[in-house]
């Protein structure tokens, strides 16, 4: 049992970027825009109208409560939980700047068991949660697309994402769409090939990346700050009453359910052993990017709570429908675009982040060693960003996003919260290793960042629970299978062939 909570040495920054390791390109701006890149995205584009309006099954009973026009309280308090988690991942990104995020900072504070626990949650974060990103933004890039061409809807909705569907129009595919073998074929084509464009820029380099995602959160930027400006033009006050129509509940349950919007700072310090002087940068891209988003956040959802009254934001495109409701029509193709721009953004750097998780776990023997294999010419972890690419294009062409956000709102919680305990843990452990930055009033804000986790994960639903529940047990079955009998550190095995420059 003690060797199931053996920790990894944290070793000298220098020695996690080896000659054929990752390349590192990126600074303070880079990693801001990264975070804005990530977090503005499906939440503020696509979740937003259901934090709001709760969700009510047509039968009338109510799965989840919104907030109403308290939906900025919802952000502020998700902004205050994550606060204090960023905190703790900035002390821990500072000591030890490595690829893995959540998952390097777990070794070496808690314990290989505990390490792949989250290694193996972080999976829900990233590739399950783009999966939903994926989709949503078809569905965005549909409408845009819609009044020039429309492409059949056998072949812009998936499988399940039909089956699960309520609405009158989508079911109809069932018996309209052509059959392979008595089986619908039910395909989301532009989810599909949008995993797989965003895939091959990952491969060929970071900074090409970063540069992409650089230009597309200025245009994100640039329609929200439309959204903002046109519609506080057009707020009608009474909008704004009942404050909150479902008392406290409401706003918890909102900030379970708008959490998924919020994930994405996590992904920056994936970008740790890719960043200059990361003991400096990491802490200030993580705490600037989370600000400046929480800020955005507040600002947007008290335009659109305002606009229109709060239970017609229930929509899958919550912003466009505001304005259209509004009489804005004619701006409603720009909010399109701005989705369709932001959810590429997100894509991006979520599939920027889980080849690397899959990357740090390979190279501690946790995973089989080609999955630390980097290329020789473009220095990125080739193999497992195209793997990881393949997977979850497959599943957005078949699966239904509704089923996949509470997942990842449950995965990513968890390891917020081992991050959180594992800055006392090392304090205590390690206390005189250097720490170029330290949590402040490190017990309270620590141990009330992993309650505060704790709370939110109490806001989802039970099924929610169930399925984090069956993951986690394959994700041990897995563990035992390989990874305990392969384990770098348990066998005191020289660290895994990373493929330098000559493969």
């Amino acid at each position: 049992m003690r060797s199931l909570f053996q920790r990894k040495q944290i070793s000298d920054p220098a020695e996690g970027s080896p000659a054929g390791g990752l390349k590192r390109v990126m600074g303070t701006s880079d990693l801001v825009l990264l975070s804005i890149g990530a977090v503005i995205g499906a939440g503020i584009f696509s979740t937003l109208g259901t934090a709001a309006a709760g969700e009510v099954l047509p039968t009338g009973e109510v799965v989840r409560y919104g907030a109403g026009p308290a939906l900025v309280l919802s952000f502020l308090l998700l902004g205050a939980v994550c606060a204090l988690a960023a905190l703790c991942y900035a002390e821990l990104a500072s000591m030890i700047p490595q690829a893995g995020s959540a998952y390097a900072y777990s070794y070496a504070t808690l314990g290989e068991l505990i390490a792949w626990i989250i290694g193996w949650d972080l999976i829900l974060e990233y590739a399950v949660g783009n999966v939903a990103v994926a989709i949503a933004w078809s569905g965005y890039f549909n409408s845009l697309l819609s009044p020039f061409v429309q492409l059949p809807g056998w072949l812009t909705h998936g499988y399940y994402n039909v089956h699960a569907s309520s609405d009158p129009a989508l079911r109809a595919l069932l018996d309209t769409a052509p059959r392979l073998a008595g089986i619908p074929v039910l395909l989301n084509l532009p989810a599909f090939f949008i995993v797989m464009i965003i895939t091959g820029l990952l491969v060929v380099g970071v900074k090409e990346s970063t540069r992409v995602n650089n230009a597309m959160v200025v245009v994100k930027l640039l329609v929200l700050a439309l959204f903002v400006g046109v519609g506080a033009a057009h707020i009608r006050p009474e909008n704004y009453t009942p404050f909150a129509p479902n008392g406290f509940t409401g706003i918890h349950q909102a900030a379970a359910i708008v959490f998924f919007a919020y994930i994405g700072f996590d992904a920056i310090s994936t970008a740790a052993e890719e960043t200059k002087d990361p003991q400096r940068t990491m802490p200030r891209g993580i705490l600037l990017g989370l600000g400046i988003c929480t800020l955005i956040y507040v600002i947007v959802g008290a335009v659109a709570t305002g606009l229109i009254p709060y239970q017609q934001l229930q929509a899958a495109d919550p912003l466009a429908r505001a304005f259209d409701v509004a009489g804005l029509t004619q701006f409603s193709w720009i909010i399109a675009l701005g989705a369709v721009v932001s959810m590429s953004a997100v894509l991006l750097v979520f599939q920027y982040g889980q080849p690397r998780i899959f990357y740090a776990m390979a190279r501690d023997g946790l995973l089989p060693p080609w999955a630390a294999r980097i290329h020789p010419r473009f220095r990125t972890p080739h193999v497992t960003t195209m793997i990881t690419g393949v997977l979850v294009a497959l599943g957005a062409l078949v699966a239904d996003d509704a089923a996949t956000y509470d997942l990842t709102n449950i995965g990513t919680l968890s390891a917020f919260m081992m991050v959180c305990l594992g800055v006392p843990v090392l304090r205590l452990k390690d206390p005189h290793r250097p720490r170029p930055f330290r949590v402040p009033f490190v017990w309270p804000v620590s141990i009330g960042g992993a309650l505060a986790c704790l709370f939110v994960m109490k806001g989802l639903p039970v099924h929610a629970w169930e399925r984090f529940g069956i993951w986690l047990a394959i994700g041990l079955v897995i563990y035992f299978a390989y990874g305990y009998r392969h384990s770098v550190l348990r066998r005191g095995a020289a660290p895994v062939d990373l493929g330098g420059p000559h493969g």
